[in-house]
């Protein structure tokens, strides 16, 4: 039997797929470091297994998450994403997306790209964790208040420390596979 970090909700197919092929799998597309800032600040106050089983609505509804045509939605649009059934229909979190998306231009235009911009706060290298358990998980880092705030400035919303440090997860800025995680073993014989 495979041994997966405790979070993993081991009924849904979908968890099980997201851990297994792309938690903690380096990211350096745009469009899917953009993808994961939408669906992580979608999160908010939420679990991610409900924003999971919503992806494929969200990639439907967001355009397959195209940042320039996101960040020209208008009030028609806003409208068809309250209504849709499908989503979080959180007006709050539908605006941030668009004004995110905005400033997700503007950091691309700066830095050559989102990634670019991101990884630098890492000298594009991995920070790799090693809890033995869920509870050793930090909810946030110095390095994610550093990134929030930077974000924040420069306009973002719902980047809050707590997001970002998931969002770092997500995009394998941080690794943290638990010691037993089949993945982490798998990882650390690679190395």
């Amino acid at each position: 039997m495979i041994t997966r970090c405790t979070w993993v909700n081991l009924e849904n197919p979908l968890y099980i797929t997201y851990h297994d092929n792309e938690w903690g799998r380096p990211v350096y597309d745009d469009k899917i470091l953009f993808e994961f800032l939408v669906l992580e600040g979608a999160q908010a106050g939420l679990s991610w297994e409900t924003v999971l089983n919503k992806r494929e609505n969200y990639r439907s509804a967001f355009d397959e998450f195209d940042v320039q045509k996101i960040s020209e939605y208008w009030e028609e649009k806003i409208q068809e994403l309250l209504n849709n059934k499908w989503i979080i229909r959180n007006k709050l979190k539908i605006n941030s997306a668009i004004r995110n998306a905005k400033v997700f231009l503007e950091i691309q235009k700066e830095f050559w790209s989102f990634s670019q911009y991101l990884w630098k706060y890492v000298w594009k290298k991995q920070i790799v964790n090693n809890p033995q358990n869920l509870w050793e998980v930090p909810a946030q880092t110095t390095l994610s208040q550093k990134i929030s705030k930077n974000l924040k400035k420069r306009g973002m919303n719902f980047i809050w420390p707590t997001i970002i440090y998931a969002y770092m997860q997500a995009v394998w800025i941080v690794s943290d596979h638990t010691s037993d995680c089949y993945l982490k073993i798998k990882w650390d014989k690679w190395d």
